[in-house]
């Protein structure tokens, strides 16, 4: 079945009408707002808002209310980016059927970027928390640049704390960074759900196509917690973020921390790095820089899409069995 499914969706691509195929800067669009979670507490999530470029020369997917965007990246084994591909490169299923269209396929250059940086400061960490603050700085001193770009600053222990709101000067970002302190329990999964309900949900309110991404510093430990990880993973699947986390387990084996941040990466398309020190820590953000520069982005429209809030696993694959393909496992599609 899954076969005929596959052999559907390429006709699906080689009938779709698209814009130019060429590389081009800025051209995406946010998944429309899904409902979010009915948990006790939890805010209402923003409405969405028609997407309006910032710079009119440079042109802009609209989504409508049953089209989804992707943003994915494509590596070879080792690592390395592969760019120029085409549509005709992938294979993609949507609830287990081949989309009924698709819309645009473009490789993303310099979309403007939401980052959150979430800090752990708990206890456990102590002894490597100054290079977290260093690291994460230079970070920030790199990747922001243009004015277009934004980022907060959240650090937990117990609970979570926005030291910087969303901005794009680095001296407030870095002040916020600064102002973190190491002390008490760890409660990761309340921070990651937090940052997703209170900041990076907030997405939904740009008028403008945006990539969102959040970086998570922790070694995974959860101890305080009162929402669960799958609650986490969705929230950060309601806000259309991906999550990059950088593991401060610098012992010689993978502990369960680590399989937290693994899971938590992998399910919202991102990735989970392990520097073997303090020192290489900068060398992780740089990656992780390169990776939201060098992105592919896709719309489309789903075959018997229904309005109910449902999540739609999503599977995306690349022709070419020699490259690996990491994208969000799906979505929650919206209530009428």
């Amino acid at each position: 079945m899954r076969h005929l499914n596959v052999l559907v969706l390429t006709a699906a691509f080689s009938a779709a009408t698209l814009p130019a195929q060429q590389p081009a800067a800025g051209q995406a669009a946010q998944t429309p707002a899904a409902k979010q979670a009915q948990t006790p507490g939890a805010a209402q999530t923003p409405g969405p808002a028609t997407d309006q470029a910032a710079d009119a020369s440079i042109p802009v997917v609209r989504l409508g209310v049953n089209e989804v965007s992707l943003i994915f990246t494509v590596t070879d084994r080792h690592g390395h980016y592969i760019p120029n591909l085409q549509q005709s490169d992938f294979a993609l299923l949507d609830d287990q059927k081949a989309p009924a269209r698709v819309n645009s396929f473009h490789q993303q250059i310099n979309l403007p970027l939401r980052v959150g940086i979430v800090i752990d400061a708990s206890t456990s960490i102590r002894s490597r928390f100054q290079f977290e603050q260093q690291s994460a700085s230079e970070f920030l001193m790199q990747i922001l640049k243009a004015k277009s770009d934004r980022a907060f600053v959240m650090g937990f222990d117990v609970t979570p704390t926005v030291t910087a709101d969303w901005t794009n000067n680095v001296d407030a970002l870095e002040t916020g960074i600064n102002r973190l302190r190491p002390g008490g329990g760890t409660a990761l999964f309340d921070a990651v759900y937090t940052a997703c309900r209170d900041k990076l949900l907030e997405g939904a309110r740009d008028r403008e196509p945006v990539r969102k991404a959040m970086v998570l510093l922790s070694d995974g430990d959860d101890n305080q917690s009162r929402v669960h990880i799958d609650e986490a993973i969705k929230e950060c699947e309601r806000a259309e973020t991906i999550i990059y986390a950088i593991s401060t387990n610098w012992t010689p084996s993978r502990g369960k921390g680590d399989q937290v941040l693994t899971q938590m990466s992998e399910a919202t398309g991102g990735q989970v790095l392990f520097p073997p020190s303090v020192e290489d820590l900068s060398a992780s953000f740089q990656s992780i820089e390169e990776e939201l520069r060098s992105q592919y982005a896709l719309t489309y429209t789903p075959a018997d899409f229904k309005y109910d809030g449902a999540f739609r696993p999503i599977y995306l694959y690349c022709n070419d069995r020699r490259f690996q393909v990491r994208a969000k496992k799906g979505y929650f599609a919206p209530r009428q």
